[in-house]
């Protein structure tokens, strides 16, 4: 069985989150998406202690704090350091890849150019994700 996410979609691009929101339609997922436009939100966001999202999709090239900038302030806090993080971004860059997953994220995704296949890599990082023994909802 599959359970409904909470899902912080860290992304500067309006255009990002709304091909990721028509996805979640289109697939008819009915997962709650708390969309920031940069770390700084993100973070605030998070400050909420008791409202945490159970998994963060993170793009890396944002304005005011970038996605690495962010994952290092996030692994180092107690209580936010658990949150699966995947990095969602067009960085295909191996130097980035590296660093994020020294920092300790879940998963590395590069968004694909065409829909259908951008569709399909989201469809299985949120499939694996609501079915995944760590998210308990």
């Amino acid at each position: 069985m599959q359970n409904s996410l909470t899902i912080l979609l860290i992304e500067d691009d309006q255009i990002e989150l709304m091909k990721f929101n028509r996805v979640l339609s289109k697939l008819d997922l009915n997962h709650n998406v708390i969309e920031a436009t940069n770390g700084e939100e993100a973070l605030k966001i998070l400050s909420h202690k008791d409202k945490l999202p159970h998994i963060i999709l993170l793009d890396l090239n944002m304005p005011k704090m970038n996605g690495i900038e962010f994952l290092d302030i996030l692994k180092k806090d107690k209580d936010l350091k658990y949150i699966p993080t995947i990095v969602l971004t067009t960085s295909a860059n191996h130097k980035d890849m590296l660093e994020c997953y020294k920092i300790g994220i879940a998963g590395y995704v590069v968004k694909p150019l065409k829909y259908e296949d951008y569709k399909e890599k989201i469809k299985k990082v949120l499939s694996y994700w609501s079915i995944n023994e760590l998210i308990s909802v």
